[in-house]
């Protein structure tokens, strides 16, 4: 059974306590695996199997959202493309494609903005006309206030005052109390505010309402705000491409070019799509990609990658990748869905929102109910009002709201490090990682080899003894071979190399004009049973045989990254308990590194499936509670990163296979982003905790405050939408941290 994946946006949804719920409801559909609803990107993602009729559970969806919120438009995502802009709606909207389907294209366009245009206006006005009610509603209470009229016109003051200020909330709480849609935060305020007027507590019903709309609008403009900076990340996207057709151009959308078609990109323009420079030269920006502001020098030959930006010269372009498949679109993909993959933290608080509420509401029943019946002379309007200040204290959305932009902001603020966190559960998790295990060859160390010695035997020159191994090494793309080569420096003739064959974790062996070469490990001459000299040195040995006779050894070295030192040393102080290396280099190789960076522990002479071996062990040996990370190039160590619990491959720009493989992906090859990660990953967790401790601390205590008769209205509000409102701007500051996260070299 395969399953299909499908992304909606769901425009107009800005109440956390109903994404919840349509979460839980979609949830429950028949043929549908898993549902993730985003409040900060209003999003739904699906994920439905082959079985079933994507028609009918479309139809189910659309009931359960409108049950909760009529006014959200349902719109499918479509090649990655977020549809938040209304021309990207009204594209989406089938009526609106009969209607534009027979005119040319130019018609098209203009009527498309037309009417987005006339979306924005129509918007705007539903604003202004909200506005207008809300002051026209303060005028009649401020007149309530400051006048000494009779009871009924005083009360007929107060309750216009109050459907002006508080008429959407009123319309909402009616329309969920028919439906059947009760305890979400409109109820709550309206049966409050009902209750205050029936103790004819008319000021504190209209100034309830009126304190809860003015926060409602800082919250809403709060979490506006964060989403803007949350899709600041996402102007990586490109907006259009220049696409070659013959001696003429067109601008055209990056998802109509096609591999191996040519494009043109301008200075100044942002690179659409992955491909290879055919002709010019330039300087790229990749910090959107990168996180790092250091200008990258390409030419004729030179792979670039969507998402950079071309800085100074034309270059002409030939597409290797589509859209879909090319690094922007990768990590547009990445941030965007992150939140399907949601932390137990998260998890945990939607499902306490949805019993909590209820609670508070039955504690502030029998508040109003039991007391004047239990204690002698206790009033029912006294106790009412007690009970109407937990009603207002108890909605959620504090939680509910707070703590998945928490995790969302500390995933946007990773990307712009140039750190890709594939979900809230692995940025979570980063905190309970006391073992880390490193990969050495491209992860600490840089995997730039250098041939340091040439050894032949007596009867060999160093040039004949390195060209033979530079022609049994020419078809490997394994960095010794490559530096092999490099070193050789000329021209190559690989007519006469018959045979070849590369043995993984070994070394190479072919024919080569007419006689048998063979280049690798002390292993491999081993294996092949010819007979050589062990040699202790420094570096890596390359060894080679001729017609099965020991010709002389080859010494590589290849050089630790130099922020390596500083980021282990920061791993240690930031809690990682235990620092393992595992590599293929000889032992004693592996143990001088290890010695000179201070790893407790290291594996050496190890061949793929042997490092997943040991990771396993590691893996057996852990304490209870925590978690182990393996930190590898994401090439050739794939099954290990997956296998791990958390796996962080390094240097993943345009790597699919560090991309498919790892659970955090760092697009650069320094090991300090690693320790960016950990920090801002206990950042994080930091600020969900402070909201948890103090939206829940204040609510306790209002709480405890209200059934005692202390608190009053007035602090019941602020308990709701100002702890939310707070909770929600510390929530932020997750996006603006910094701390360092550079290592100073």
């Amino acid at each position: 059974m395969t399953i299909r994946r499908k992304e909606f946006v769901l425009e107009g949804l800005n109440c956390a306590h109903c994404a919840a719920k349509i979460e839980d409801e979609v949830k429950e559909i028949t043929h549908v695996a898993q549902a993730t609803v985003n409040l900060v990107t209003k999003t739904l993602i699906l994920e439905e199997d082959n079985m079933a009729s994507t028609k009918e559970i479309l139809e189910q969806i659309e009931k359960i959202i409108h049950k909760h919120e009529p006014q959200i438009k349902i719109l499918e995502k479509q090649n990655n493309k977020t549809l938040a802009h209304p021309e990207d709606i009204l594209d989406n909207q089938p009526n609106l494609k009969i209607k534009l389907g027979k005119k040319s294209e130019p018609t098209r366009q203009r009527t498309k903005i037309s009417l987005a245009k006339t979306f924005l206006a129509n918007r705007e006005k539903s604003s202004i006309r909200q506005l207008v009610a809300f002051f026209i509603g303060a005028v009649f209470f401020s007149a309530a206030l400051i006048s000494d009229f009779s009871l009924g016109f005083e009360f007929t003051l107060f309750f216009i005052s109050y459907l002006l200020i508080g008429w959407k909330v009123v319309f909402k709480a009616l329309r969920n109390i028919v439906r059947g849609q009760v305890f979400d935060e409109n109820f709550l305020m309206f049966i409050a505010t009902v209750g205050a007027f029936a103790i004819r507590e008319f000021p504190e019903a209209v100034a309830v309402m009126m304190f809860y709309q003015i926060g409602e609008f800082f919250q809403d403009r709060a979490v506006n705000r964060s989403r803007r900076s949350i899709s600041d990340l996402m102007n990586i996207r490109p907006d259009y491409a220049n696409l070659k057709e013959g001696d003429k151009e067109r601008k055209v959308s990056p998802e109509e070019v096609e591999v191996g078609q040519i494009i043109v990109i301008k200075p100044g323009e942002r690179v659409p799509l992955d491909g290879a420079v055919l002709k010019g030269r330039s300087v790229l920006d990749t910090s959107a990609l990168t996180g790092e502001f250091v200008p990258r020098e390409v030419g004729v030959g030179g792979i670039i990658l969507a998402g950079s930006i071309n800085k100074s010269g034309l270059l002409t372009v030939k597409v290797n990748k589509s859209y879909e498949q090319s690094t922007v679109a990768r990590i547009l993909d990445l941030v965007e869905n992150a939140s399907s993959k949601k932390a137990p933290t998260e998890k945990f608080i939607t499902k306490f929102a949805r019993y909590y509420t209820p609670a508070v509401v039955l504690g502030a029943v029998l508040l109003a109910i039991l007391p004047p019946i239990l204690l002698p002379g206790a009033t029912f309007a006294e106790w009412l009002n007690r009970a109407l200040v937990f009603l207002v204290v108890s909605c959620p959305c504090a939680l509910v709201i707070s703590i998945p932009l928490s995790f969302f902001g500390g995933i946007g603020r990773a990307s712009r490090s140039g750190i890709l966190v594939k979900g809230s559960n692995y940025l979570e998790a980063l905190n309970s990682v006391r073992t880390m295990v490193f990969d050495k060859t491209g992860t600490l160390t840089e995997g730039v080899f250098e041939v340091t010695r040439v050894c032949p035997r007596e009867e060999m020159t160093k040039d004949e003894l390195l060209e033979m191994a530079a022609l049994v090494e020419s078809y490997s793309s394994h960095p010794i071979a490559t530096s092999i080569i490099e070193s050789y420096g000329r021209e190559l003739d690989k007519s006469e190399i018959r045979e070849y064959q590369e043995i993984p974790g070994h070394g190479v062996k072919a024919i080569v004009h007419g006689r048998n070469i063979i280049a690798g490990s002390s292993r491999l001459m081993e294996k092949e049973n010819i007979p050589f000299e062990q040699v202790q040195e420094i570096g890596t040995m390359v060894y080679i045989s001729i017609d099965r006779q020991y010709a002389g050894y080859i010494v590589i070295a290849d050089k630790v990254r130099l922020d390596t030192p500083l980021a282990l040393q920061g791993l240690r102080k930031a809690g990682i308990q235990k620092i393992i290396m595992l590599t293929g280099d000889n032992q004693e190789m592996g143990e001088r590194i290890g010695q000179e960076l201070g790893f407790d522990e290291v594996y050496a002479e190890l061949l793929p499936d042997q490092k997943v071996l040991i990771l396993e062990e590691l893996e057996k040996q852990k304490e209870p509670g925590t978690k182990l990370a393996f930190i590898g190039d994401g090439i050739n160590d794939a099954p290990v990163l997956a296998r791990a619990d958390i796996g962080i491959a390094m240097g993943g720009l345009g790597s699919d296979a560090a991309i498919e493989a790892a659970d955090i992906v760092l697009m650069t090859d320094e090991p300090s982003k690693i320790l960016s990660a950990v920090k801002i990953a206990q950042r994080t967790r930091n600020i969900v905790w402070q909201n948890i401790i103090f939206a829940l601390g204040i609510k306790a205590g209002v709480l405890l405050m209200g059934a005692l008769g202390v608190a009053t209205m007035w602090e019941a509000v602020f308990a709701d939408v100002g702890v939310a409102l707070i909770a929600i701007l510390n929530a932020m500051r997750v996006l603006k941290f910094d701390n360092s996260l550079k290592i100073q070299r």
